[in-house]
């Protein structure tokens, strides 16, 4: 025998709407006790939605698309997509992606996935930076996920830059580390903002914050994987200068662990010489050097999981850039 959603409503002693809300993510309001107990008798009396006839009476699937720029190639893709496919899967929504490369525009793929008539869309970048989404799909994009709209017009998820770069750099001198040096990534919205935040910690514990060493990890204008690196040059310098540094604050994992190698190279012994603190906790970088590396991990999978709660939220919520706070990975380097 096949039920539908009368038979639950009737069973439940609420309204078609009602049911359908619990069931479905529509606008129904009902406390959280009833859409539970809407779930357990759809559970009970075997209930299957009809996908093709639920799109067409709403207008949209169950499904939330994200449109990836450069996402799927990164290490922390997985942290976002987890996040966000975990919350929409406990709404009873299903995540699909697009990628954004090569000689796509993000126009291109906005109207290619609109086809799929998705319940919301996100857009994720690999990094974080501004993106200038073309006027016609601001309002399409229900949220940006590590990244922003260049003119604010859509709700935007991104990492507390300064303030992990902050809360790293006290952390070193509350280690009783007072003369710091900053390897950081040129170019990148996420090393600026990391800088700021790294002078303004020198700063409040009395030290020269516009005179701190920062130095850039590679030798192009803007940083990536591949650009030519300068840190070993960067790291001999600095332990042959007059005053060696008693700490290295990297701009990612992977300059920590070329750091670890320039430092091993000039005879220092890391934490005693010379501490080593970083960010991103690229897990299969940070927990496998000797000493493993203390770092301030990537909030990627919460903004995940935030991206979800804006866009199945009943109501649109205000326009705004939100900072999600990284977490400190205490471990050996320091």
């Amino acid at each position: 025998m096949t039920f539908s959603l009368n038979d639950i409503a009737a069973r439940a002693g609420v309204s078609v709407k009602t049911a359908s809300g619990a069931l479905h993510g529509g606008s129904a309001r009902m406390s959280e006790e009833t859409r539970q107990r809407i779930k357990e008798i759809a559970q009970e009396l075997g209930y299957v939605t009809n996908f093709a006839a639920r799109s067409m009476r709403q207008g949209w699937m169950p499904l939330v698309g994200l449109v990836a720029d450069d996402l799927i190639t990164s290490p922390f893709a997985t942290e976002i997509i987890r996040g966000l496919d975990g919350a929409a899967r406990a709404a009873d929504m299903a995540v699909f992606a697009m990628t954004l490369g090569g000689h796509g525009s993000i126009a291109s793929i906005l109207d290619e996935m609109r086809r799929f008539r998705p319940r919301a869309i996100a857009y994720a970048a690999m990094y974080h930076k501004s993106v200038d989404l073309p006027p016609e799909f601001a309002d399409a994009v229900g949220v940006m996920i590590n990244c922003r709209d260049a003119n604010d017009r859509v709700n935007s998820l991104v990492p507390d830059e300064t303030g992990a770069a902050l809360e790293i750099t006290k952390y070193l001198i509350d280690a009783g580390r007072r003369n710091i040096a900053f390897i950081n990534l040129p170019g990148l919205l996420a090393g600026e903002l990391r800088e700021l935040g790294f002078r303004q910690a020198l700063d409040q514990a009395g030290i020269d914050g516009a005179g701190a060493i920062v130095l850039p990890a590679v030798s192009k204008a803007i940083y990536s994987d591949r650009a030519h690196s300068i840190v070993g040059a960067h790291v001999h310098a600095l332990m042959n200068a007059s005053q060696r540094p008693d700490a290295i604050l990297c701009g990612n994992d992977r300059v920590a662990m070329e750091v670890y190698a320039a430092l091993r190279r000039t005879g220092a012994s890391i934490p005693d010489d010379v501490a080593v603190a970083s960010f991103d906790n690229q897990v299969e970088i940070a927990s496998r050097l000797d000493p493993p590396l203390t770092t301030m991990a990537l909030p990627h999978r919460a903004m995940g999981r935030r991206a979800a709660q804006i866009l199945l939220a009943e109501d649109r919520a205000p326009v705004g850039v939100q900072k999600l706070p990284f977490q400190l990975v205490e471990r050996a380097s320091v």
